[in-house]
């Protein structure tokens, strides 16, 4: 009995250790390789394990992002990208959209913008032929260890805020106005309305620019608890002099600006999440790219 009590006794430390360190139980390559990650600190090798998981054919899929990400902390981002571009076809299918972001991380610490926009703008296609978060409408995140529900709706407002990010690191304004709007009138948001201040900022329509920034400090977005853009707006606004007001294109009539507005209100009105074909607006704003990232 004595024995017996002190063996089950050895299990339930056991499974408690597991629970406190988010180890999996098991001696498998994958198994060794978070022991290393998580409870030894030893990324180096952790990366050793994770690649011998991979090759194994032990949880590809959690390898093969868990690897990943121990790589970008290491500064080895460019050797991340080419993992996950050589094996994710290991990989399930609920596991690429993952990878994709993942991927669109990497690119941005890599300074690869182009790549960026790229995926970025595949994502908005997989979301308006109802291929995104596998069919449905919404999907379970986590974040910092909690889970929590994300819409479509709101994923595409943060693709569409990042594809306005990566346009600015292209100096495109012009196109970054016009994701940062659209991205604004399905989910407003008080960080990229201070991205599209500084991107009227940038194109000398100050005027405009100051509207938004006030906005955000004034908490005009729903639900808006967000102190650090607050005083990122306040910070603009400060920075921000007066000038002559500089006419928006909108001002002048029918512009490049509007015409890809156009079609992008086409994506939001013909999109339905349950529907499998490709929207003819695509075969359209296909022939825009050169232009957009000009």
């Amino acid at each position: 009995m004595a024995a017996a009590s002190s063996r089950r006794r050895a299990a339930e430390k056991k499974d408690l250790f597991h629970v406190v360190h988010k180890v999996p139980a098991g001696d498998s390559p994958y198994v060794r390789a978070k022991h290393l990650q998580l409870v030894e600190k030893d990324a180096e090798a952790s990366i050793v394990w994770f690649w011998k998981a991979i090759n194994s054919g032990d949880r590809v899929d959690s390898a093969l992002k868990d690897m990943a990400v121990v790589m970008k902390q290491q500064d080895r981002a460019e050797e991340a990208i080419e993992a996950i571009r050589s094996f994710r076809h290991l990989c399930s299918r609920q596991a690429q959209e993952s990878l994709d972001n993942l991927l669109i991380d990497l690119y941005k610490k890599c300074g690869k913008v182009e790549e960026q926009i790229d995926l970025l703008k595949q994502k908005l296609k997989m979301i308006c032929l109802g291929e995104a978060f596998n069919g449905k409408i919404t999907k379970t995140a986590r974040s910092h260890g909690k889970k929590f529900q994300v819409s479509i709706q709101q994923e595409m407002s943060r693709i569409l805020g990042n594809l306005g990010w990566a346009y600015m690191q292209q100096s495109n304004y012009e196109a970054a106005e016009l994701v940062y709007r659209k991205a604004q009138t399905i989910v407003p948001d008080a960080n990229r309305a201070c991205n599209l201040g500084l991107c009227l900022i940038k194109q000398g329509r100050h005027d405009e620019a100051m509207q938004v920034l006030e906005d955000v400090l004034l908490r005009r977005f729903s639900g808006l608890d967000d102190d650090k853009a607050v005083a990122r707006a306040e910070q603009l606004l400060r920075e921000l002099c007066p000038t002559t007001h500089v006419s928006s294109p909108l001002d002048i009539g029918f512009s490049f600006t509007e015409e890809i507005v156009e079609r992008l209100d086409l994506v939001m009105n013909d999109w339905t999440p349950f529907r499998s074909r490709r929207l003819p607006v695509f075969e359209e704003l296909d022939a825009f790219r050169d232009q957009m990232a000009c």
